[in-house]
């Protein structure tokens, strides 16, 4: 081989290198506009829409109900209501997939979510037939909404009280209500119900926007490609609102890596701390001129007088502690958390945990109220909506997705890798020949 053409396959090396080190470089935007538009828009036959869609990962909502342990005292006395909670009493629910799933012309999708709950015994630590000594559900709802003297008429006409004793059924679902002659229950109505109708972003068009609301949220979703410094947006029914989640850190779900996101405190503070939770302050004395925290009045989302907090007041102002006896805020049993794989933006593990409180105080016109000496805020249950992929969604997702990533990333390193050692190996070869030739001209030249 002459030296001419050892130089040219040199130089045809550094460039062939270059190029194959590029074209590495190149398949990073290229596999992820793939993914994008292949697997992470909600349509027909892409992993998005088939999880989406999905009802084999079941959720459940775990109850936790509060006892009353001194109704008596609390009457005669004005005592502070001493609690105690017992469960989990558990419940299957969103078992039923979205229905009237209908693709609009605006790049969006509608769609309404079946309503419905089933007894878990073996996942419950008593039966639906449990009785608790709760608040009456009646007589905080005229407390709050009523003129305290017609309050007190209907309260006397039908010897009802503050407290009354109920199954767990009853509380959650329904019951005849002897005061108002209508069926009342902290979820009534729920079975057979629906929820939404919603209307969200299919990301055709924007893939930032899959999942996200049009009109009306579902936070099982996010856009792909998350970045852990955003701050994530979901929306709770439950509250009315859409509600944030910032990262926590990165953990181990069956093999995924997935993003933690936590509620923050913020979240929930007071609306002098967050002007955003200012329609959430209805009565200054209450909320003792919105400086009170960790409480949400849904009284206008809800039409009745319910305050929606973190169980045992996670979050929450002293002023709500000290009304109550009996309750323990703990970080890890009490927050909410989502799990979300970063690539997809899928959420494959979440806990939703809220508390249902209600409202009492003192009253010169409602007789069984005359001992009580200040306003309290009334734990009646806090509720655990949790769910997690399961084994077999967990490894249909490792191979539809996962495994295709890694291939692609491992064709993507090799690519640069490769070109990169080509290109520096024959980079430096057709210096030591340029060097080599220049040296043998000067000892000529001598």
């Amino acid at each position: 081989m002459t030296c001419c053409d050892l130089k040219c396959g040199l130089i045809t090396g550094t460039v062939l290198g270059a190029l194959i080190a590029l074209l590495g470089v190149i398949l990073i935007p290229v596999g992820n506009m793939f993914i994008e538009n292949t697997e992470t828009v909600l349509e027909n036959g892409t992993l998005a829409f088939d999880t989406w869609t999905s009802v084999d990962t079941p959720m459940y909502r775990q109850f936790w109900l509060f006892d009353v342990q001194n109704p008596d005292e609390v009457l005669s006395q004005g005592a502070k209501p001493v609690l105690v909670q017992k469960g989990p009493y558990t419940y299957r629910t969103r078992f039923i997939p979205k229905t009237n799933i209908t693709f609009n012309d605006n790049f969006t999708l509608s769609f309404v979510l079946p309503v419905g709950a089933i007894f878990e015994p073996s996942m419950s630590v008593g039966t639906e037939e449990d009785i608790f000594t709760s608040l009456n559900l009646a007589v905080a709802g005229v407390y709050s909404l009523l003129d305290h003297r017609l309050a007190n008429l209907l309260i006397q006409r039908s010897n009802s009280t503050l407290f009354q004793s109920r199954t767990v059924k009853e509380l959650l679902w329904g019951y005849k209500d002897p005061m108002l002659g209508s069926t009342l229950g902290v979820f009534y109505p729920y079975n057979d119900t629906i929820d939404g109708p919603y209307t969200v972003f299919t990301g055709k068009d924007d893939i930032n926007k899959v999942a996200t609301i049009e009109r009306w949220a579902d936070g099982s979703s996010f856009h792909p490609f998350l970045n852990k410094k955003e701050t994530l947006f979901f929306f709770s029914s439950d509250i009315c609102r859409s509600i944030s989640a910032e990262y926590e850190g990165t953990v181990d779900l069956k093999g995924i890596d997935v993003y933690r996101y936590m509620l923050p405190p913020e979240a929930l503070a007071s609306p002098v701390e967050n002007p955003d939770n200012q329609c959430y302050c209805t009565d200054p004395v209450i909320t003792r001129n919105c400086t009170t925290a960790g409480l949400l009045d849904l009284t206008a989302c809800r039409g009745t007088p319910v305050f929606l907090s973190l169980p045992h007041f996670l979050y929450g102002s002293n002023d709500l502690h000290q009304g109550v006896i009996g309750l323990n805020p703990n970080f890890d049993e009490h927050s909410i958390f989502l799990d979300v794989e970063p690539i997809t933006g899928f959420t494959l593990r979440f806990a939703k945990r809220l508390q249902v409180n209600m409202l009492y105080g003192p009253s010169d016109s409602i007789v069984i109220l005359n001992k009580i000496k200040d306003y309290t805020v009334f734990p009646i249950l806090w509720v655990n909506e949790t769910a997690v992929l399961d084994d077999e969604t967990a490894d249909m997702f490792k191979k539809e997705l996962i495994a295709r990533m890694d291939l692609l990333e491992g064709i993507q390193i090799g690519l640069i890798v490769g070109g990169l050692v080509l290109f520096a190996s024959c980079l430096i070869g057709l210096i030591v020949v340029c060097t080599k030739r220049s040296n043998n001209k000067k000892n000529l030249h001598c």
